[in-house]
């Protein structure tokens, strides 16, 4: 069912329910108003009927008869009938008229007055004292004026009501075409998006309602497709041309060495560039393999309570045999007194891989000058600084340094595929991080790492 053809039922269902629920009220109240309208009638001539059959004295008959005419109009099946009770004996009463209920001759001997309805007829009774005795007056009629005006009112309503469905159906209809027509108007404009017109926005419209927060929501998640689509793009022509370098030098030497024959020296120094450069391609393969391994979440991790101390100091040894001349410094002064500030839950060989691209990367680039590591706390979190006093980054090229295969303009003389950042980058974001990189053009740079530790985990797992 289309979201407007549901809008309208329910509308129209609401209005049905409510528009009953009134019909049936006023139907209900006019009905009572009407039956009791004329049982007072009813009263007032018994009342007139008892006075004028006996108090004989005080009012004839032609009187009675010239009052009734003239002022008190004769309603449709009229009859009057007055029994005579015994004072002493109440319960004669209840044996006056058999084709009456009982209770009704109860209620006149409790109350002196009583009222019954008994299909169209309307009945009144009442106890009327006189100077000779007491006498039972029952005065019933058909009010056939109240049933039709009844009728008529219940007509009335009944067609009102379908009148009133078929315009709300049509007028609900076209509100909720006007109510969908910005959602009919993006859809339309979604599906005209195309991966070669990415660039396309939707037209945002004004204002603070659901609609523009969904125009916005959408427009937010194609930039994001965007960015995705051009990163990935950027990836592949980066990733093909990094491969294609070796690829092609061990291809050339292979020629040259099969072009004709050679002394055992050529040869020798023909297979150390091939080696050369088949090394470099498997450090390029190797980091594409993991920088597509840390696309898959957290999903077959193996996550385990490690000390972050601990970790950096089996960094610091690797460091020491990979780049023996470094001069990485591990300052541990602000260490907490509390070991489970500086424990954490995460992958330990994902973060060995991340914290040691950093250290290299700023050894790397500051030539092996001064690098400065500390471990801080900082509310449930763990902070790590690496400050180097190297070469820096132009201050236009920090956002892109978390793109794969990017490289500052600055280092491009200097070895490296553009691997360890983004990989470190991707290995924090996977254990709920962050990572900030503040730089300056030849005066160095500071990376700040910021880890949740033991205690915001469990809060985060209850």
């Amino acid at each position: 069912m289309r979201l407007r053809t549901k809008i309208t039922a329910i509308f129209i269902v609401l209005t049905s329910l409510f528009l009953t629920g009134i019909f049936i009220f006023v139907y209900h109240f006019s009905k009572r108003y009407t039956e009791s309208e004329f049982y007072l009638r009813l009263k007032q001539r018994a009342t007139i009927a008892a006075q004028t059959y006996l108090d004989e004295d005080e009012l004839s008959n032609d009187i009675y008869e010239d009052i009734r005419l003239r002022h008190l109009q004769v309603l449709p099946q009229e009859k009057e009938v007055i029994y005579p009770v015994n004072a002493e004996d109440k319960s004669s009463i209840l044996t006056l008229d058999s084709a009456l209920p009982q209770s009704f001759f109860e209620e006149i001997a409790i109350n002196e007055y009583a009222e019954l309805k008994q299909g169209n007829s309307q009945f009144v009774g009442l106890l009327y004292h006189d100077n000779e005795g007491d006498f039972i007056v029952i005065l019933s009629a058909t009010n056939l004026y109240g049933i039709n005006e009844l009728a008529n009112l219940r007509n009335t309503l009944i067609i009102a009501f379908l009148v009133s469905i078929i315009f709300m159906f049509f007028l609900g209809r076209y509100y909720s075409k006007q109510a969908l027509s910005p959602i009919s108007k993006i859809i339309n404009e979604v599906n005209s998006i195309r991966p070669e017109n990415l660039s396309l926005r939707l037209n945002t419209i004004q204002g603070k309602d659901e609609l523009a927060d969904l125009s916005r929501t959408f427009n937010n998640m194609l930039d994001r497709l965007q960015l995705s689509f051009d990163l990935q793009s950027n990836f592949i022509n980066n990733a093909s041309h990094e491969l294609r370098n070796p690829l092609t030098a061990i291809l050339g030497q292979t020629e040259i060495a099969l072009n004709k024959e050679r002394s055992l020296e050529d040869y020798h120094l023909i297979l150390k560039n091939i080696a050369l450069e088949a090394s470099r391609l498997d450090f390029l393969v190797k980091g594409l393999l993991k920088l597509a391994k840390t696309d898959f979440d957290s999903k077959g991790l193996v996550i385990e309570e490690l000390r972050v101390d601990e970790l950096i100091l089996d960094i610091k040894k690797n460091l020491d045999v990979a780049i023996p001349e470094n001069n990485v410094t591990l300052d541990f002064e602000e260490l907490p007194e509390d070991d489970n500030s500086i424990t954490m839950f995460g992958s330990e060989t994902l973060l060995n891989v991340a914290l040691f691209n950093i250290l290299e990367n700023a050894c790397k680039f500051s030539e092996n000058s001064m690098v400065i590591l500390k471990i801080l706390e900082e509310a449930d979190y763990i902070l790590i600084t690496v400050l180097d006093v190297g070469v820096g980054i132009p201050e236009d090229e920090l956002k892109n340094i978390f793109e794969p295969f990017f490289r500052a303009s600055n280092v491009r003389k200097i070895e490296g595929f553009g691997f360890g950042l983004p990989l470190a980058y991707r290995i924090i974001k996977m254990h709920s991080g962050e990572i900030r990189v503040i730089s300056q053009l030849n005066k160095g740079t500071l990376v700040k790492i910021r880890l949740p530790n033991k205690h915001i985990h469990k809060l985060r797992n209850r």
